[in-house]
C-alpha cells in the first residue's frame, strides 16, 4: 500500500483534489493498487485560520507519505510549493509538454520534457535594498548544475525520442552564473556518449518553441529560465490545462499542475482536472521505477490512455469550450481506467 498525502489548496484547487480523490479511489478499488490517501490542508485560507500556509502537522503528514499530489494554491505559494521544494530537496521539476488530439496546439508531434533545477538561481529570495535600488542575488553551484544535468540526460535516454538534451543558458551575458552552468552540463553529458547534446541561448529557445517544438526533445535549464519556458511550452502544446508537473529529489518526489488556483472559475465546477490527472501518471510512474512495481507502471499507462482517449471523443470542460463538468469529465476518465 502507498501512502498518498494529498495538500487540496485553493479556488479551484477543491474541486480538482476532489476529481483526483475519486480517481485515486477507482484505482484502489477497481484496479487493486492500494492506496491510502491523506488530505493536507494548506495555502490561503490555511494561512488564515492557522496563521501559517503550512503547518508543522501538514508537513509531518507529507514526509510520513510516499508521495504527494499538490493542487493549486493562492498568493501564499512560494510559502507552500518554494518552502517543500528546498525542505524535502526536490531538485528537479519535470514538466512534460505533450500534444493532445482536441486541443489547440501549434502541432501535432510535440513531445517534449523541461528538466529545470529548482533549488537555486533567482527563486532563493536573496533580495535586499539599497537606496533606491534593490538587488537580487543570483546562485548557481556545480554541485546542482551537474545534478540536474544528470537527472537531464537519464531522462533522455528513457525516451523513445531522439535522446537528445539541449541545454539552455544565456552564458554570453551571465558569463559567470550561466559559464558555470553551460560548462556543468556539457560535463556531465560527456558521461553518456548516446545521448546527443546541444546548447542553446534561452531567447532562442523561446523563439524555437513556437517555431520547431517538435525538433525538442528534453531541455535542462536554470530555474527562472525553465519556469518561464515551460509555461510557454505547455501554451504551445495546448494550454495548462494539460500541463503535469513534478518535483523529484533522490527520496521523494511532488506533483501538481502547473496552472493556478484560477479563484474566478472555483466552485463552477468548470476546470479541466486533466493537468492534476496527468500529474497523478507521473506520481504513479515514479513510484513503479522507484520500487519496480509493474502495477504502478500499469497505472500510468492506463491513465494517460484514459486522458488521450476522453480528449479524442472531443470530451472537454467548460473551461476550454466544452460542456462537461469537473466531475463528469472525470467520470470520463474513470469509465476509462476500469
Amino acid at each position: 500500500m502507498y501512502k498518498i498525502s494529498l495538500i487540496t489548496g485553493d479556488g479551484i484547487g477543491q474541486e480538482l483534489s476532489e476529481s483526483i480523490t475519486d480517481i485515486l479511489h477507482s484505482i484502489s478499488d477497481k484496479i487493486g493498487l492500494k492506496l491510502e490517501i491523506n488530505i493536507v490542508e494548506a495555502g490561503d485560507g490555511t494561512l488564515k485560520k492557522t496563521g501559517k500556509a503550512l503547518p508543522d502537522s501538514a508537513l509531518d503528514i507529507i514526509r510520513r507519505s510516499d508521495a504527494c499530489l499538490k493542487a493549486p494554491v493562492g498568493e501564499c505559494a512560494a510559502d507552500v510549493i518554494v518552502f517543500l521544494r528546498r525542505a524535502l530537496d526536490l531538485y528537479a521539476n519535470i514538466r512534460p509538454s505533450k500534444s493532445y488530439p482536441g486541443m489547440t496546439s501549434l502541432k501535432e508531434n510535440i513531445d517534449l520534457v523541461i528538466v529545470r533545477e529548482n533549488t537555486e538561481d533567482l527563486y532563493t529570495g536573496m533580495e535586499f535594498e539599497v537606496g533606491n535600488s534593490a538587488v537580487a542575488l543570483r546562485t548557481i553551484s556545480e554541485y546542482a548544475s551537474k545534478r540536474i544535468a544528470k537527472y537531464a540526460c537519464i531522462t533522455a535516454g528513457q525516451r523513445n525520442k531522439q535522446k537528445k538534451v539541449t541545454c539552455v543558458h544565456k552564458s554570453n551575458v551571465m558569463r559567470k552564473t550561466d559559464g558555470l552552468f553551460a560548462r556543468s552540463c556539457y560535463q556531465v553529458a560527456k558521461n553518456f556518449p548516446d545521448i546527443v547534446f546541444e546548447n542553446m541561448y534561452v531567447d532562442a529557445c523561446a523563439m524555437n518553441l513556437i517555431r520547431q517544438p517538435e525538433s525538442f526533445d528534453v531541455i535542462v535549464t536554470t530555474n527562472l529560465f525553465g519556469d518561464i519556458l515551460s509555461d510557454e511550452a505547455a501554451q504551445v502544446a495546448g494550454g495548462l490545462g494539460m500541463a503535469p508537473a513534478a518535483n523529484i529529489g533522490d527520496d521523494f518526489a511532488l506533483f501538481e499542475p502547473v496552472h493556478g488556483a484560477a479563484f474566478d472559475i472555483a466552485g463552477k465546477q468548470a476546470a479541466n482536472p486533466s493537468s492534476f490527472i496527468l500529474s497523478a501518471k507521473m506520481m504513479f510512474e515514479w513510484l513503479g521505477m522507484k520500487h519496480d512495481d509493474a502495477m504502478s507502471l500499469l497505472v500510468a499507462r492506463k491513465i494517460e490512455e484514459a486522458v488521450y482517449g476522453v480528449v479524442s471523443e472531443g470530451i472537454k470542460t467548460k473551461d476550454i469550450g466544452g460542456n462537461k463538468t469537473t466531475r463528469e469529465f472525470t467520470q470520463h476518465i474513470i469509465s476509462k481506467l476500469i
